[in-house]
């Protein structure tokens, strides 16, 4: 699609909703996997003056029911496959919710087109007004709705643009789902901010994925580390005769990277990798690294780019260089609330603006910063801190994994131990036993897991990030 028809779109579903009863202001809520149309209701439902609201296809029935629930709307577009489970989760609600069946891949839906596209629209929509709203993965708890404003969600698609140097000849291929804050900034709004454009997948194939690169002559990947462990472990695109030398560079956020992954991607495809790191309490983008490949650092997620950051104790000090803390953020990007929750709200947001992450870390003397953990998933052993991302990659550097995520258990004796799950290669190979050794030759006995299980895969939420406290949950520790 055009952008002239992208706006005509936009301008027909304005009036579309107008003539369903929705109000300025009024939250749309979207059912649907990645599409044509499904792009054109993000969008058009920021356009048209409402608070469009994604909600995860991944849901679990009480999640659903609580989200379409909690954020108070009217409308919700839902694609055919979702029907049966969206009705079964307003059987559980008790107000009217308006269901609308849209084809995720129709070109259009609304009768009469050219007559509502001729009626006029709400006043102009201003940068404070609510944009979008994500819930939270709740994995710990009850999903917050992250609220992000106009001006939240266009800085965070400014910081993607400026941070890469993307101009209007730059196309990314998007391969995340469209109820995820990655796709909806980096991919979606990035575009429409320097005047690119992209090529959206249903879903990713690591089978395809090349081809399709190849056939549209991206110059930029926007993927997770998720992603990249299974390109690395797919086809070349030379051995399918692929040509690629379009792609510019490779994106790489919304979980830490793995070092040993990093270099074997470049290694392997001849693509740089620029990781960065987003929250989707700061409209996705808040560090990158550096374009120029000579200034990266890898296993970092780069400098703050478009906000400042910070790193503060527990007291909300600010620590010195290479000191670890928690990780602050402040800038145009950062959310405006938790929906409805104004207890979580203070806890997150002091009256200067700056957003407590959860995440812990340290920055060094050349302001990049490097991530350790989540404050809520630090491994505390016998009084010793112990970040899982440590032991994550020293296992995803052994031959026979594909996969590696430790989280604590309770321990009598430590307060906490260490278990790893982990999922092995394709055709390969490999005991709890020769991993015991291989940690303890790596990590030392301390950091050595005492349990060790193989799954077939790990909990994720949609953006392919590991779902750590999940983990707990796989498994049965006698």
């Amino acid at each position: 699609m055009s952008y002239g028809e992208l706006q005509r779109a936009s301008r027909r579903l304005a009036r579309y909703l107008q003539e369903h009863g929705a109000k300025p202001g009024d939250k749309i809520a979207l059912l649907m996997p990645n599409g044509y149309q499904t792009c054109r209701l993000f969008v058009g439902v920021m356009y048209s003056g409402f608070c469009v609201t994604p909600v995860n296809l991944l849901a679990q029935p009480t999640q659903l029911a609580y989200v379409i629930d909690h954020c108070d709307t009217q409308i919700i577009f839902v694609s055919p496959d979702q029907v049966e489970r969206v009705n079964q989760a307003l059987e559980q609600i008790m107000r009217s919710v308006k269901v609308i069946v849209v084809d995720p891949d129709c070109v259009e839906f609304i009768d009469s087109p050219d007559v509502v596209e001729a009626l006029p629209l709400w006043p102009e929509v201003a940068e404070d007004d609510d944009a979008l709203m994500m819930y939270t993965s709740g994995t710990t708890g009850t999903p917050k709705g992250v609220v992000l404003t106009n001006r939240s969600v266009i800085s965070g698609g400014e910081n993607v643009s400026l941070a890469h140097q993307l101009t209007e000849i730059d196309r990314v291929m998007a391969a995340l789902p469209l109820y995820h804050i990655n796709a909806q900034i980096v991919t979606t709004m990035s575009p429409l901010v320097h005047g690119g454009s992209l090529v959206l997948l249903k879903r990713f194939s690591a089978t395809t994925f090349w081809d399709t690169v190849a056939a549209y002559r991206c110059t930029w990947i926007n993927v997770v580390p998720t992603i990249i462990a299974y390109l690395i472990n797919g086809q070349s695109p030379k051995d399918k005769g692929l040509d690629i030398s379009s792609v510019h560079f490779c994106r790489s956020a919304s979980a830490p990277l793995a070092p040993s992954h990093h270099r074997a991607f470049e290694e392997k495809f001849g693509i740089g990798i620029i990781e960065t790191m987003g929250l989707t309490e700061t409209a996705a983008p808040c560090f990158s690294n550096p374009l120029d490949p000579a200034k990266r650092k890898i296993g970092s997620p780069g400098q703050a780019f478009g906000n400042e950051a910070r790193i503060v104790n527990a007291d909300g000090a600010v620590l010195p260089p290479l000191q670890t803390g928690e990780i602050m953020v402040r800038g145009p990007n950062v959310m405006k609330c938790y929906y409805k929750n104004p207890q979580e709200t203070t806890k997150a947001l002091t009256p200067a603006g700056w957003l407590y992450t959860g995440d812990l870390g340290h920055m060094d003397e050349d302001g990049f910063f490097f991530v350790t953990g989540r404050l809520k998933e630090l491994i505390i052993k016998g009084g010793e801190n112990i970040a899982p991302r440590e032991i994550d990659e020293a296992l995803l550097k052994h031959p026979a994994l594909l996969e590696a995520a430790a989280v604590g258990i309770p321990d009598d004796n430590y307060g906490q131990e260490i278990m790893a799950c982990v999922v092995l290669k394709p055709e390969q190979e490999c005991t709890e036993e020769q991993l015991r050794e291989y940690c303890q030759d790596t990590l030392g006995n301390y950091k050595t897991p005492k349990y060790f299980h193989f799954v077939e895969e790990l909990p994720k939420g949609p953006s392919g990030k590991v779902q750590r406290l999940k983990l707990l949950g796989l498994v049965n520790i006698a």
